[in-house]
């Protein structure tokens, strides 16, 4: 496995790779537990959303960056991060794994580089969040094992 800086020509393959990383999640698992009206009017147009988010992670003039795991050349996956150097805080935005390189410590490495990038840039804390569903279960059991302390927090949606 290779981890390397993002290059411009990176992003239709992140758009498409988020897209597919995270398509369950929307689709299987949110879109079920809230219904379709709040699906529709929160994340009804995700995939679109996706398209705007991630061409906007990697702008280092803002302190945002992007690293790509491959494996042979392909995509296996990227995590997002940002620093905010007068607070000295960073915050990883986004983290995805291809399903097939799952459990192969992929999350774990593509995290500390991110670690190691805010570090470089003055941070002395990271933020990281993700969802409190099944589908985000591995993702907060990586977290706990990189030593992250869960905050916790509730969100609640309800149609009015």
């Amino acid at each position: 496995m290779f981890i390397r800086s993002y290059v411009d020509s990176d992003l239709p393959g992140l758009i498409e790779f988020t897209i597919e990383t995270f398509g369950p999640f929307y689709e299987d698992s949110f879109r079920p537990l809230v219904g379709e009206t709040i699906f529709g009017i929160q994340h009804g147009n995700w995939r679109d959303d996706y398209h705007k988010q991630v061409a906007g992670l990697h702008d280092p003039d803002q302190h945002k960056y992007v690293a790509i795991a491959e494996e042979s050349g392909v995509l296996a996956g990227y995590v997002a991060w940002a620093v905010e150097p007068d607070r000295r805080h960073g915050e990883v935005t986004i983290l995805a794994v291809a399903a097939q390189h799952r459990r192969e410590n992929l999350g774990t490495a593509l995290c500390e580089h991110a670690f190691d990038g805010m570090r470089g840039l003055g941070a002395e804390v990271v933020e990281i969040g993700t969802g409190g569903d099944d589908f985000h279960a591995p993702a907060r059991a990586l977290y706990e094992s990189l030593g992250c302390v869960k905050l916790p927090v509730a969100v609640y949606y309800r149609t009015l």
